[in-house]
């Protein structure tokens, strides 16, 4: 892009010589700034902090652990944090902070890893705990655990490779060469740029014995020795063979996990011992409380965060008579106590990520431990064949030990002792400085006998290693004897135990809503009332807004649920619950504000149902009608607002919802049809057209539509058709009476 020049307000000068370029802005294209600076941050993000390796670890993990490795802090006393804080910033050029919080999640006392990797002294703070900050950093005390011998196994033997650090003044691995698959046996969790990795915990001893059964046949069925995860946490995994099995072979899924208690009956109390790992103990907590206000657990009385030095306790009082099996099923399903832990096994394989399943971890793990060992036997090999090289020249020179010390003696200046050793006995350089350092001492025939026995040794010793570096099964065995010493040293327990579904009781959730009689007012502009029987009958007239008149009035249960119908085809539902018991003259609730109706939305109609047993019955201007049964309304899920309630296809006269041996009458003109529901057929689909139910002549319409009672008609006969369609018949004189009557009474709907 081209460079636009702006004229600075004063001449900035650098003595007497301009300053090249100032006050010039630099115009750039916004995917060159992506290209040139988004990219390079991302992929910095990605390879070197976020996502873990295949030995499991964070570039921000290793660093550390190295320097506490450098530090000797495998063995001898603790010290304090800050001094390895300050230390591990040689490599770690973040601040103090954030290498701390890195070391704290490490921590046995944090109680985050499966297999923490340094032991503490202090308070670390619980991964547990929203609220239970750690101690800082000149307060607490840490060293390596012992299982963080594994890491380091090897690692002066030239088993992973090693660069500078950021300023060159020493060197860092660029993986550990750890002897068991660490990468899944403690969890890691990382978000990067554009993708994220979240790796949970398995049993070390399972991991073990899966990654010998792979080394022994890569076709294995994994799932035999890795019965799933195992989370430091402990609670209880909820068993999904199809989802582990996914897992395994594709490295993404969750697992549901479940809190551990136990009911004190003496107490009448819940005691919460084990949470899932996605949760903390304060978000339970909150979530209970916010239950309890909103009038969902009136079983709990009370809760409260009973942690101490044992460890994590929620205590829950419930009230008397109350069920706790009941209770805790009610609880897993609306608070975190029952959690998903998403899986998406996202790892850096030589430097490029990729979302591996457990199997493919394990394998690659294996081809990386390989490499290990065999840099370490290649290391071992190359240190005995120098050790050899250097006695076979020793052994030359025992041949004539008289001519060594000779040469030695008679030569005048140092510098030429090795010189002339190598021209005396026809030795190479290195081998004539180590006959040189010999002392004299050792120039005796037992020194010199055992020195020569170990020829042969060395010689046997070489010829295995060459043996083991050209052979992968000598290089599985070393590693199937690691993992083996592994699991003998640090393998426990599983923590977290399975529930397979055969176990778990899923008790009936009862509706707790108070159950009594009600009557249920709806008027034409959508004022809703809930008047218990006793207080109707000491009521007086209904108040209602000029104009307004009651469209429904129905005698049911407070436990009733609503089917409110609007102008938009929409259809919202609720109960009679929702709404506090009122009299006769009060206005009622407005529908379209309590249920948030859209702008202009209108109610139409309304129908009341207990099992959404029955139907309802729409009729349309173009003189069709529609059945759909109201279980095509019943949705699993608590929806408020269903779409295409009822077809579009022409404006809605009216709605009913009929009772057996009920009829209606419809209207056009001077012509009226008496209905029976049940000649039109049944439709499932909400927005059904319908089927022809009056025939209209041109320009006309069906406008009304009302229930049919004794007093409508002088002779219903005339008006019931023999089939449908129908165009009805013609009112006859003595009915217009009539019908000009009922007009003026409340339609029912």
């Amino acid at each position: 892009m081209a460079k636009r020049e702006k004229k600075p307000k004063s001449t900035p000068k650098q003595g007497d010589a301009w300053i090249k370029d100032a006050g010039v802005v630099a115009e750039q294209s916004i995917t060159d700034t992506l290209q040139l600076n988004y990219m390079p941050y991302a992929m910095s993000v990605i390879i070197s902090r976020a996502l873990p390796e295949i030995d499991g670890f964070k570039p921000s993990h290793r660093k550390l652990l190295y320097t506490m490795y450098k530090m000797g802090l495998l063995s001898g006393p603790r010290t304090k944090s800050a001094n390895v804080v300050g230390q591990t910033m040689r490599l770690n050029p973040h601040g103090d902070q954030a290498i701390y919080d890195t070391m704290v999640r490490l921590t046995r006392g944090n109680e985050a890893l499966l297999h923490p990797y340094v032991d503490s002294k202090g308070n670390f703070g619980k991964a547990y705990s929203r609220d239970m900050a750690c101690a800082a950093s000149r307060y607490t005390e840490v060293k390596l655990e012992k299982i963080a011998a594994e890491l380091f196994r090897d690692i002066d033997k030239d088993t992973v490779d090693m660069v500078p650090n950021y300023d060159n003044t020493m060197t860092e691995p660029t993986l550990f060469p750890t002897t068991f698959p660490s990468v899944l046996v403690n969890s890691n969790v990382g978000i990067a740029v554009s993708m994220a990795s979240s790796i949970c915990s398995f049993n070390l001893s399972e991991v073990c014995e899966t990654t010998i059964a792979l080394l022994h046949d890569p076709k294995v069925d994994i799932s035999e020795t890795l019965k799933g995860p195992d989370f430091p946490g402990g609670g209880s995994i909820l068993y999904d063979g199809e989802e582990l099995k996914k897992i395994y072979e594709t490295g993404r899924g969750s697992i549901r996990v479940r809190a551990r208690w136990r009911y004190d009956p003496s107490a009448g109390c819940i005691e919460v011992t084990e949470i899932p790992p996605s949760t903390t103990s304060e978000a339970i907590i909150d979530k209970v409380i916010d239950l309890v206000k909103a009038g969902k657990l009136k079983e709990v009385s009370d809760i409260r965060d009973e942690t101490d030095l044992n460890g994590l306790k929620i205590a829950i009082d419930i009230r008397r008579s109350v069920d706790p099996d009941k209770l805790m099923a009610r609880l897993f399903k609306l608070t975190p106590l029952e959690d998903a832990y998403p899986c998406n096994f996202n790892v850096l394989i030589d430097g490029a990520p990729r979302v591996l399943g457990a199997r493919d971890i394990l394998l690659e793990w294996i081809r990386f431990r390989q490499n290990c060992v065999r840099r370490r036997v290649t290391f071992d090999l190359g240190k005995q064949k120098e050790k050899l090289h250097l006695l076979e020249g020793l052994s030359k020179i025992l041949l004539d030990i008289d001519k060594a010390i000779k040469i030695v003696r008679e030569t005048e200046n140092e510098a030429d002792v090795v010189p002339n050793l190598m021209i005396g006995f026809g030795i190479d350089e290195v081998q004539a400085e180590f006959v040189a350092e010999i002392k004299l001492r050792h120039l005796n025939r037992e020194y010199i006998l055992s020195r020569l026995e170990e020829l042969q040794d060395l010689k046997n010793s070489i010829a295995e290693l060459e043996e083991t570096v050209g052979s992968t099964r000598r290089i599985n065995k070393l590693i199937v004897d690691d993992l083996r010493d592994v699991m003998k040293k640090y393998g426990q327990p599983r923590k977290s135990l399975f529930i397979y579904p055969g176990e778990i009781e899923e008790p009936d959730e009862e509706d707790d809503t108070p159950d009594y009689a009600v009557n249920l007012f709806i008027t034409k502009e959508g004022y809703f009332k809930k008047i218990t029987p006793q207080s109707l009958r000491m009521s007086g007239a209904q108040k209602m807004k000029e104009g307004d008149e009651i469209l429904l009035h129905l005698e049911t249960t407070n436990r009733a649920e609503l089917l409110l119908f609007t102008d938009h085809c929409q259809v919202y539902k609720g109960r009679a619950s929702d709404f506090s018991d009122t009299k006769a003259s009060v206005l009622g609730d407005y529908l379209p504000t309590k249920y948030g109706f859209d702008e202009g939305e209108k109610f139409v109609c309304a129908a009341v149902t207990l099992d959404y047993s029955g139907e309802i019955l729409f009729l349309f201007e173009n003189g069709k009608a529609a059945r759909v049964p109201l279980a095509s309304y019943q949705t699993k899920t608590n929806r408020k607002k269903l779409q295409n309630a009822y077809s579009d296809r022409a404006p809605l006269v009216a709605a009913f919802q009929p009772a057996e041996g009920e009829e209606y009458v419809l209207a056009s003109g001077q012509r009226r049809l008496i209905l029976d529901p049940a000649a039109v057929p049944l439709k499932t689909t909400r927005d059904t057209q319908g089927v022809q139910a009056m025939t209209l002549r041109k320009n006309a319409k069906l406008e009304s539509a009302f229930l049919l009672t004794p007093d409508t008609f002088e002779d219903p006969k005339r008006y019931r058709p023999k089939s449908l369609p129908s165009a009805g018949a013609i009112l006859k004189q003595e009915d217009v009476a009539k019908q000009l009557t009922l007009a003026d009474l409340p339609k029912e709907s």
